[in-house]
């Protein structure tokens, strides 16, 4: 997770803490509307990954308000403070990351099995 949130905080320009949690809403809202299969995979190589998504989870009733989906996700991040390109950047380092840990063909399983999320790859 480290590796990951460094990298957050430098090409974003977020502070960790945001980067965090914006980490943790991604990969939560992955391990529910991605195949599984990859999904586990990717949260397994971020040590610290499935305590981000519990931390994450804290607020619990905006996607059932915002109907779910890429919607409620983009909902949840904008909620942080992050702005259009700040998520795209966010989403596009996570996907570079996850490319990197879990290899291109289960990271582009991911993102052809999300709805709404070919946009942020």
């Amino acid at each position: 997770m480290d590796e990951l949130i460094k990298a957050l905080t430098a090409k974003v320009g977020i502070d960790e803490a945001v980067a965090e949690k914006a980490v943790g809403i991604i990969l939560g809202f992955l391990r529910k509307e991605a195949p599984a299969a990859p999904v586990n995979a990717l949260i397994e190589k971020i040590p610290g990954a499935d305590a981000a998504i519990a931390s994450s989870e804290g607020g619990g009733g905006l996607s059932s308000l915002m109907g779910g989906g890429i919607m409620a996700l983009g909902s949840k991040l904008m909620g942080l403070g992050l702005g259009m390109g700040e998520i795209q950047s966010v989403a596009r380092e996570l996907f570079k990351f996850g490319r990197e840990k879990i290899g291109a063909d289960a990271m582009d399983e991911i993102v052809a099995g999300t709805p709404g999320l070919s946009q942020f790859s």
